[in-house]
């Protein structure tokens, strides 16, 4: 039978009782919801305003499908667990379309071929039991796929837990929301992400009619201003704005070591080494880039009487210990590559200290990369694999040194896998992500019109504080010092005049 388009999901045909549902045992008691029992009338209206179905889902029948909310539990199954945000494990179906090149072939050829996240037997095994399935129905592995067909794939979801702090308001109108992002939440659905990100803790929170419009993107571990359009027309308005670069924004990071006097600007090129990976680093060949920085504080360890002679000798053999204490540094990034700030303070000696990439000598070798513009002492090919062997079967580091952290971070465990396995759906278990791991000290602090119609700025965040004991600033000054050192070369940061149209290879790649 075909579904009317509000059912319009998954429907997965499986051989035994929905065990391990979150809510499956709610079936017995509450009325069961279907296609037949809602007027067509009623149907329309729910999926225009209010496209959440009820979560009971009806027993399926053998080798029926199985029906599903599109928009998955409500409300979503949430719980704070200290200082992590958990997601209760779900059920949750993802579907494709017949691809040209999958004409033709049989499911399990596919699956096997193209989708190597679990292993065949894992595939084959889903086929045979329903939770594969091509146009709602139980085909099993060797369906031979036609055009126009749908192929659906249920399977039980592990989010990784995040941060259990708020979502930080800093201005609200009718049109535009300005949030304090809190660091370790994406800001979209991605990956092993879905609940567990922004956008979907904005809808959680304001209901399900809300629809964000996300103006500006940060990355999962930095924290800071975001601009979410409440429709599309306020989105789409200041994106223009940030295209044209008459936005300016000021970031606040932490970086091991002295960072120089005065303005720094690196034009160094950035290249995308590893696109799956999201990995970039400084190349000839790679896109123009200009980063100006500017040292607010600098910071130098401490060290316990009688301790020096310890530390000489930890020096000698740790040549990278050489950069003690840690600086506070303001950054103003004139173009908008993927991790640029990150990448260009790694480039210059003087890493984000918590990077748990780009600061990880595991990856990048002893000199972290610094001056390595043609990759003769780490290769990108010896870097990508090393990385992506991170959180697997090795333990993710953050190896940024300076005085006690030195021992802390060698004792300190990021998210891996456990060996466990999920009683539910024999999913392998990660461990939870260590604190470090949560957040790097990469934090976005203002946005504001080059023509001074409007500015937010956010509060500095704990980790750019003076440590205690130490003294140091606590405020930032205005960013007219930053853009003083490129108001030649980018006239539109000066009084927001508008630039030309950027050649076509540069657009796509911003």
């Amino acid at each position: 039978m075909r579904l009317p388009r509000p059912f319009r999901t998954i429907r997965a045909a499986m051989s035994s009782p929905l065990q391990g549902l979150p809510f499956g045992d709610l079936a017995e008691d509450l009325p069961q919801i279907g296609p037949e029992t809602i007027p067509k009338e009623k149907r329309v209206k729910t999926q225009r305003r209010n496209p959440a179905l009820p979560r009971v889902i009806p027993k399926p029948k053998p080798h029926e499908a199985l029906i599903t909310p599109s928009m998955g539990p409500w409300p979503r199954p949430y719980m704070i667990d200290g200082d992590l945000r958990r997601v209760e494990p779900y059920f949750w179906t993802y579907n494709t379309w017949c691809k040209e090149r999958w004409r033709g072939r049989s499911l399990i050829n596919i699956f096997e071929s193209e989708f190597r996240d679990r292993p065949v037997e894992y595939y084959r095994d889903a086929m045979e039991r329903g939770l594969i399935a091509v146009n709602g129905h139980h085909v099993g592995p060797n369906h031979i796929l036609q055009n126009g067909e749908m192929v659906s794939h249920t399977m039980h979801r592990h989010e990784p837990p995040v941060t259990s702090d708020s979502i930080g308001i800093i201005h609200e109108d009718e049109d535009m929301i300005v949030i304090n992002k809190p660091a370790g939440i994406p800001v979209h659905p991605a990956g092993r992400y879905n609940f567990n990100s922004i956008i979907e803790l904005l809808i959680a929170e304001r209901g399900q009619h809300f629809l964000p419009h996300p103006c500006n993107r940060l990355d999962r571990l930095t924290s800071g201003i975001m601009f979410i359009g409440k429709n599309v027309k306020a989105a789409e308005h200041l994106g223009i704005q940030i295209k044209a670069r008459s936005v300016r924004k000021e970031y606040i990071a932490r970086v091991t070591g002295e960072f120089p006097d005065g303005d720094v600007i690196c034009d160094e090129p950035i290249l995308s080494i590893s696109p799956k990976l999201g990995l970039n680093r400084v190349r000839a060949n790679g896109k123009t880039a200009r980063t100006v920085f500017k040292k607010l504080a600098y910071y130098p360890p401490r060290e316990a009487p009688g301790a020096s002679a310890a530390g000489k000798q930890k020096k000698d053999g740790k040549p990278w210990l050489e950069k003690t204490g840690h600086s506070i540094v303001r950054c103003l990034p004139v173009t908008g590559r993927t991790h640029q700030i990150r990448v260009h303070l790694q480039h210059l000696g003087h890493p984000i200290e918590n990077d748990p990439i780009y600061a990880n000598r595991r990856v990048w070798g002893l000199r972290l990369g610094q001056g390595d513009t043609d990759g003769t002492e780490t290769t990108d090919d010896d870097v990508i694999s090393r990385l992506s062997r991170m959180g697997k079967q090795e333990v993710a580091e953050a190896v940024a040194y300076y005085d006690e952290m030195v021992d802390d971070y060698e004792k300190k465990r990021a998210e891996k896998m456990t060996g466990e396995l999920c009683e539910a759906c024999s999913t392998p278990l990660y461990s939870d992500p260590g604190a470090h791991e949560l957040e790097i000290w990469l934090h976005s602090l203002r946005y504001e019109d080059a023509k001074g119609t409007w500015s937010y700025t956010s509060p500095l965040p704990r980790w750019a504080l003076p440590p205690a004991g130490m003294q140091g600033p606590t405020m930032v000054g205005g960013m007219e010092e930053l853009v003083e050192a490129v108001k030649t070369e980018n006239p539109e940061l000066v009084d927001g005049s508008e630039l030309p149209p950027p050649a076509v290879e540069e657009s796509k790649q911003t």
